[in-house]
């Protein structure tokens, strides 16, 4: 994982299953922190920021599937369920609530580290495409920041949203139409200005830009390598 360690929270009512799932997740380099309750997993998560929820579904007091109800709009932390066998009803219902995969019980402590893996390495691709660097320079759009030699410059939702298609699309020009449509503004003199707010945040000269560069007729372009 080049040198990430993940942050891993189980949740687990069963000390024998918390402890043995700990144990499986140190041995192979995890930071591991448990709670023994869904309350307790619910303080935990409002003052650290996980990598992922290892999550039992059954346990005394609030369910696994009622904490994901209650918090799955306010993080992005990707979700494992842990079921017994039979609950088939609970592994739909977590699915549909937003838990990202399932794993019945009794497991093999192989798999729930594949599993782990799996969902870590798409997360960590989600991320890099929305965290470039280029020369000296970084844009940030999951922090709303682009660091430029050391300096740091907030960008906004408009600004965030231009970004992210332009980094989704390097070489492809964009007519002051497109990203007027993009950001619902219709007066290409407002796009020149965001575009200028842009560049200032951007380039090293932002007079003559290297990397937000104006078509002439055409639009705006972003050559990033």
């Amino acid at each position: 994982m080049n040198n990430f360690i993940a942050h891993i929270l189980v949740v687990d009512d069963d000390d024998g299953i918390r402890s043995l799932i700990k144990q499986y997740l140190n041995e192979n380099n995890f930071l591991v922190t448990t709670s023994n309750s869904a309350e307790n997993a619910q303080e935990k998560i409002s003052i650290i920021k996980f990598d992922l929820i290892v999550l039992d579904v059954m346990m005394s007091g609030k369910s696994g599937l009622d904490f994901i109800k209650e918090n799955i709009s306010k993080i992005e932390t990707p979700i494992i369920l842990l079921t017994a066998k039979g609950e088939t009803r609970d592994r739909v219902e977590g699915l549909e609530i937003g838990a990202d995969d399932y794993l019945a019980k009794p497991f093999e402590p192989k798999e729930l580290i594949l599993r782990i893996k799996n969902i870590l390495s798409k997360t960590k691709e989600i991320n890099q495409k929305r965290i470039i660097t280029f020369d000296n320079i970084k844009i940030d759009l999951n922090k709303l920041l682009i660091i430029k030699n050391d300096n740091e410059f907030k960008i906004n939702n408009t600004e965030k949203i231009i970004l992210e298609k332009m980094i989704n699309n390097p070489g492809k020009t964009f007519s002051r139409e497109d990203i007027g449509r993009l950001i619902n503004i219709d007066k290409e003199r407002s796009v020149d200005v965001i575009i200028t707010r842009l560049r200032k945040k951007i380039e090293i000269d932002p007079k003559n830009p290297k990397y937000l560069q104006t078509l002439r007729g055409a639009g705006y372009v972003l050559w990033i390598e």
